[in-house]
């Protein structure tokens, strides 16, 4: 632990929200990290109290900065860095929910048909 500030993507990395610095740094750099709703660069500083928006695929969740660290550790100890908000958490609860509840079509998609795919389709439309 470290007083004062740390690097963005080194706490990012630190708090195992990325497994590498370079995927955290990609991230702030397309936006998907955000400091109190706003864009910023990997090199920012990160202090106490701080409210991050991070957003993991479809997930966003709401974090405040409880303790610096530049070093990986085990994940337990990771946790302790930051604590989600209440409402990111029943937002994120409820995302979850409805993902189980309505699947997206388009998660099944995998790229071109194969023969036998475009063979079935065929024989659906009546062209076979």
């Amino acid at each position: 632990m470290s007083a004062g500030s740390v690097r963005l993507d080194k706490w990012l990395w630190a708090a195992r929200f990325f497994k590498t610095r370079s995927l955290a740094t990609a991230a702030i750099g397309a936006g998907e990290v955000r400091v109190a709703r706003e864009r910023v660069k990997p090199a920012r500083d990160v202090k106490l109290g701080d409210e991050l928006q991070i957003r993991r695929g479809d997930d966003v969740m709401d974090v405040v900065v409880r303790e610096l660290s530049s070093a990986r550790g085990a994940a337990p100890v990771a946790q302790r860095l930051y604590e989600e908000t209440e409402e990111s958490r029943q937002r994120r609860a409820r995302a979850a929910e409805r993902r189980v509840l309505a699947r997206e079509p388009a998660l099944d998609i995998r790229g071109r048909p194969t023969k036998r795919d475009a063979r079935v389709l065929r024989r659906l439309r009546g062209s076979d």
